[in-house]
């Protein structure tokens, strides 16, 4: 792509998910590449801070499918937006030195939530939050994703996707994830039915490959 237009591009991108991010009260961190942090909760208190950093998952995902939809249909190669949401405790303020400094977070939920973000291109999603975020937006409906083992991190990660972003019925898929979780080999047909009826279900084609290749539980090690 032209640099010209690179840059222009690039620009409108950021525009759309800067503006998701202000919109749900967020607070931008800074832009590396093409990759955008954000946090909620700080500088100001915000008790709903798990549940506005979801929405504003919600809506980077819907303006970054159509803005990708957009490019593509101008000839634009565009890749996939994959983000990465989860909840923690943070040292937040002003770091660097006399010359220069960043007023930034960190924590291991930073890292978790780059992890995160990185995990999605495995797993076939786009977006995946942690258990920890899910269980302070008790007004929302997840899905479980899978246990997931990360690069650094310690014991494995319970993860989740809104509910509205999985095509297949719900009941359906908590029988399937159920009968995964606990090493029933009747998982493997429940999914391959699932994906049958469901092949657009990003996590039913996942589990239903997984088990047709041997694997016997949900979780998953992601490097």
């Amino acid at each position: 792509v032209p640099p010209d237009r690179l840059v222009a591009t690039l620009n409108a991108y950021f525009d759309g998910v800067c503006g998701a991010v202000l919109e749900a009260g967020g607070t931008i961190d800074k832009m590396v590449g093409d990759a955008l942090h954000a946090m909620f909760g700080a500088p100001l208190d915000q008790p709903d801070h798990a549940e506005r950093a979801v929405a504003c998952a919600l809506a980077i995902h819907r303006f970054t499918t159509e803005f990708a939809a957009a490019r593509r249909a101008e000839g634009m190669p565009f890749g996939e937006t994959r983000i990465g949401v989860t909840t923690g405790a943070a040292v937040v303020g002003n770091f660097g030195s006399r010359h220069h400094f960043d007023y930034t977070a960190y924590s291991e939920a930073v890292n978790l939530a780059a992890r995160l973000e990185n995990a999605n291109k495995a797993l076939g999603t786009s977006l995946c939050i942690s258990a920890a975020t899910a269980r302070a937006c008790p007004g929302r409906a997840f899905r479980p994703v899978a246990r997931l083992q990360l690069r650094g991190v310690g014991a494995p990660i319970e993860t989740m996707i809104p509910e509205e972003l999985c095509p297949a019925p719900a009941g359906t898929y908590a029988a399937a994830y159920a009968a995964l979780r606990r090493g029933d080999p009747e998982a493997a047909t429940l999914f391959a039915a699932l994906a049958a009826d469901s092949p657009e279900d990003a996590l039913v084609r996942l589990h239903a490959r997984r088990l047709a290749a041997g694997a016997k539980d949900d979780l998953i090690a992601i490097d």
